[in-house]
Formats: C-alpha cells, structure tokens, sequence
C-alpha cells in the first residue's frame, strides 16, 4: 500500500467537537466516499441513507493515539457526493469538495484517507488517495463517449487502476469476484492503449465469439480479430487479436514472434500450473503489459496464486520457493500474520472486490442445498459397483488413480441415474431420487415462467434431461457443451437471453461455468457436485452479475448417503481458499488425487454408503 504510518496523536479535525460533524474518507478500491458522524466519545451513527460498517482509522477512546475501528458509515459516489446536503460538514468534508471542484490536490485532513492497512499499521496517504480519486474521474470522463458502457465507480477505478499499476509493474491481477464486469473494465484498459500497438486477449475456447461481441458492443473502434492459428502477418495497432487457450498452446511460437503492447489473459486460472505448456507459452509472449482476470485466483492452494502473479509481474515474485517459505507453507500452519504479509505484497498488484462492497444494489444469491435419496435400483447398484471395485482392488500408482476415478465416475452416475450404468433408458421418471427433485424444481418454475440454469458436468446426463424435458413438459432445452462450436455457443446464449427464448437451459459446468452473461435465469440448479466450489460459485455467478433484477436462487442436489456428501463436505473447507487471508488456503489438491492417496481402508470408508443416515 503506498500509505503512510498511522500517527500515535489525535486527528486535528475530529478531535473535541462538541456537536456530531460529518467527515469523508475516499475509498480508492471503489471509487466512492465513506461519510461518517464524529461525537465528542467517538464515531456516531451513519448520515441518513444506506449504512455500512467499514474499518477506518480514528482516534481512540482514550484520545492518545489512532486505533483502527468499525464505523457506520453512508455511501455516496463522487457526483452526488459534491452536491449532498451535509448539515455538519467536518474539514475532510470540506477537503473532498475543494479537491474534485478544482480537480487538483488539496491538503487532507487525516480522516479523508483513513483506511488502514491488511496489518492495520498504515493509512492510504494523501497524495495517493489525491491521485486514485482524480485519475479514476479522468477516466471515467475520457472513456464517457469512447466507451459505449454506463461505468459504475468500481469499474471506472478498476480501468485507471489497471493502467497505473500495468504502468508502474508491467502487470496486473484484477480478480474481482464474478459478475462484477472485469470484462469491460479490461476492455477499457485496451481501448486506452489501442494507440499503442497490437493488443491480445486469450481466453477459454468458450469464450473467444464472446470477447469479439463484447469488443464490438463495447469499444467499436477497435477491430477485433478471431485467431485460430496460421499466419498473423501484420497486426496494426487497434486491432485485439482474440484467440484461445489451445491455439496459444499449439500455436506459442507464431504468438511469441508479435510484439504485443497488452496481452491479457481472461479466466487466468487455467495458467495455474506453471508447469503446463500453455503456462509456458503465455510466459514467452513479448507483451509490454500483462493483464490477468480472474475471479478465483486461488482454487487449490496458494502455489496457483504464485504462478499467476509469476505471469504478470515475473520480476516480484521470480522466486517460488521464497513465496512458499514466506507465505504459503506459514499459511497452511495457521499463521495469521503470514496471511496480512500476503495480503500486504498482493495490494500493489492483485485488486479484488466483492459484490457486497460495491454492487450494493445486485440483488442478493440465496442458496438451497437439498439432500435427495436414493431409489432401491440406486441403492442395489451403487453398493454392486463398489463391491466389484472392492473385489478387484484399486493397485498402486498410476493404475491406483485411474481405478479411484473409474470407481468414483461410476458411483457419482448411478448417483445421477441408475440408466447411465445399466445402460436401460426406455423410462427416466421414478428410478432416482435427484432426477425426480429436478423434475419437480423444474415443473415449478415452468408454471410461474422462471427461466432455469441446469449445470451438470457429464455429457450424457445433460443429454438426459434435455429429453426428459421434451418427453415430460414439452420444452426444447437447449444443451451448451464443449462439444459445440463457437457460433452454436453463441447463438444458444443469444436465444436465451431474449425474453421469449427457452425456459431451461442445460450446461456442462466445465464449458459453460465462466465468462457468460446469462441474467434472463434467476434460478441455478447444480444437478451434480463438483469437488471446488469456486467452480460452482462461477457457474452460478452466470445469471448473479451485473444486469441481474431479481434475487438468484441457487440450488444444489446433493445423494445422501453416498460419496456425494464426502464433496459437500470438503466445500466447506475448501471455500475458504476464497479469501486469500484465511489460513486455510494451503487447500488439499484435487479431490481424486486426495482420495487416491488413501489407503483401501479408509477409501471404501469414503465411497461406501451410509446406511446410518
């Protein structure tokens, strides 16, 4: 943070009034102001409006020093900030106003920059709180015509942020968490630099018709170019080059060849193992600056965190068994402080906010997690197959990890339907407990007309209920998969999201849980459960984004008694990796891995049903 040591005296302009003042304190991460009340005893309640408690630096009761405490706090974004009937403005009020009327520095009070530190030792300084308000309103005004988007504050900041931080570092992590629009904030980042040169934008297959549009929606003025190999020839400036993952794995050298002048990197966790080769083919790129969007830049363990900011600013963290000496191995012991230490070098490089900071008015994500049973055809079949598995035996090695998989793919489909295994499809209805809970969930929401996500991660049960809905409601559900072109990806979107388009739409979780836009749905249902919940968090955050009006009901189908409940169990541990100061982000790696490092034992402890439920 570029701040300044909190100072052991009392705040000059707080201190002994007698009567409640008002004060503003800028919140450079949003580009908003905190307005807060001060009493002779300490802060008062909030200015009238839409409160929220934030930590801010103030004097302490005592009246001898700073201490960094809860303040209720009314929000206001800049404008309406410069023009807000304030009955008791304070002199950080007063600063604040004088500074966005002339558009210049002013000299602050301390309580117009006084939020702390990860470590609660250091306030935002003055001149950085000066330069991160003005520049975010430059930006904002500049991109006012060029951009075609109504930015909110965040996003405007998330722009100016990039282009100082690229500026400064050569890179950037912007990982504000799903739905936020890290999309267009990129987008406005390359439509300031299209002078600059060639830019480049690389992204899941899925995606890339998505980035095109998006370009095209956003920022006409540039040109974007779909890049699926072969010669690249000449690329002038203003022109996005917009390719995939697997193109820039088998095509790195043609890539590498291109000066770029920004190469961003979207759902940037897919470079998690700096060891793959397309990890290796984005590191040789020449780009002058390297943008990573990521909604979960930790999944696993904090080694992914290391490799990401390894990719955009390679000369801060070159080294990762020192990252892993500082941070991740005193993490994974429980470290508190090792945890602030972290958060504190992620500051300069890594911004990331969350929905309930700055998109207040998203409409809140409800979640439903319900427990299904299992007919007696599931219970018969799943105890046969693991019997069989057992009998057999799981080996060693390599062999081990396959068995584990096959063993475990196998249970978690009679999980689904019984006919995955048995191959007996001529009746669907009464022969699984999940199936049917979907159909009734499903019925529901066709008779009030609310439009449904259904995510699954196997093929062939997608293709299950895409006909069970023909055969049953008589609805069309279209099924997005990995399996489909670009164009028929795109057009599946572009039909859903009309008002008249389809009441349900299927997913593969993998294909479809990033980077779409699907706000027509406010209902999710998660048919079957992935081992990561950040990656269910991501699917579901397809229809809880920007654009959404109505509350998002999620809902999770989960087999009782099986190996299912093992995976719900291990989301409550592992969606702690989504907050990078908790310090159980060390994670346990992926779920089949774990398991097959487990003896038969207590392997079959974990696949066995449990018949005492």
């Amino acid at each position: 943070m570029d701040g300044v040591t909190i100072p052991r005296t009392p705040y000059v302009d707080i201190g002994g009034a007698a009567l409640p003042a008002t004060h503003a304190t800028y919140l450079p991460d949003r580009h908003m102001f905190a307005l807060w009340t001060w009493t002779a005893t300490g802060p008062g309640p909030a200015p009238a409006g839409d409160s929220e408690t934030l930590s801010l630096a103030v004097p302490d009761p005592g009246g001898t020093g700073i201490t960094v405490s809860p303040v209720d706090c009314a929000l206001a974004e800049p404008d309406r900030f410069a023009s807000l009937p304030i009955a008791e403005p304070g002199p950080s009020v007063t600063a604040w106003r004088a500074v966005l009327d002339a558009g210049a520095g002013a000299e602050l009070p301390p309580a117009a920059h006084a939020v702390p530190n990860a470590a609660r030792t250091a306030v935002v300084s003055a001149d950085r709180a000066v330069r991160a308000c003005l520049d975010t309103s430059a930006a904002a005004t500049e991109l006012r015509t060029a951009l075609r988007a109504e930015l909110r504050p965040y996003q405007a900041r998330g722009i100016a942020w990039l282009r100082e931080t690229a500026a400064v570092h050569g890179g950037a992590v912007l990982a504000d968490e799903m739905g936020l629009g890290k999309t267009v904030q990129a987008i406005g980042y390359l439509l300031g630099r299209a002078g600059e040169g060639p830019q480049l934008v690389v992204c899941p297959t899925s995606l890339v018709g998505n980035w095109a549009h998006e370009i095209d929606r956003f920022a006409p003025d540039l040109h974007p170019v779909l890049w699926r190999g072969g010669d690249l020839g000449t690329v002038p400036a203003g022109t996005i080059v917009v390719t995939g993952y697997p193109t820039l794995r088998g095509h790195g050298r043609t890539l590498a060849g291109q000066h770029w002048a920004t190469a961003v990197f979207d759902e940037a966790q897919v470079l998690k193992n700096p060891r793959t080769q397309v990890a290796r083919a984005a590191r040789a790129l020449a780009a002058d600056a390297r943008i990573a969007l990521t909604g979960t830049p930790v999944e696993n363990h904090l080694d992914e965190l290391w490799a990401l900011l390894n990719l955009v600013v390679p000369r801060a963290f070159t080294h990762k068994t020192q990252f892993r000496r500082r941070f991740v191995r005193p993490i994974h012991e429980g470290s508190e402080q090792a945890a602030i230490r972290l958060r504190d070098a992620l500051e300069p490089i890594v911004l990331a906010r969350k929905k309930t900071q700055v998109a207040a008015t998203l409409p809140p994500k409800i979640h439903c997690d319900l427990v299904c049973d299992l007919t007696d055809e599931q219970r018969r079949l799943y105890d046969d197959l693991l019997g069989r598995a057992e009998a057999e035996g799981f080996g060693s090695g390599a062999q081990r990890h396959a068995r584990v998989l096959a063993a475990l793919t196998a249970l978690k489909q009679v999980c689904n339907h019984p006919g995955l295994v048995t191959g007996e499809l001529d009746e669907l209805a009464g022969r699984s407990g999940k199936f049917d809970v979907c159909a009734d969930i499903l019925e529901t929401n066709l008779d009030t007309g609310s439009p449904t996500l259904i995510f699954t991660q196997y093929r062939r049960t997608g293709e299950l209920l895409v006909r069970h809905c023909a055969e049953r409601f008589g609805v069309t559900a279209p099924f997005f998969h990995g399996g489909l072109n670009a164009a028929a990806r795109g057009e599946i979107v572009r039909e859903f999201q009309d008002p008249g388009g389809p009441p349900v739409l299927v997913l593969s979780l993998r294909a479809a849980g990033t980077g779409l836009t699907l706000t027509r749905a406010a209902d999710v249902v998660h048919y079957d459960r992935w081992w990561n919940p950040a990656v269910e968090a991501q699917a579901s955050d397809r229809a809880h984004r920007i654009g959404q009006t109505r509350p998002v009901t999620v809902t999770t189908l989960t087999t009782g008694t099986t190996v299912e409940e093992h995976i719900a169990g291990m989301h409550g541990r592992k969606s702690a990796l989504a907050d990078l100061t908790d310090t159980g982000a060390a994670g346990t790696g992926s779920g089949v891995a774990a398991l097959a490092r487990l003896d038969d034992e207590h392997l079959l402890e974990i696949l066995r049903r449990k018949r005492g439920n």
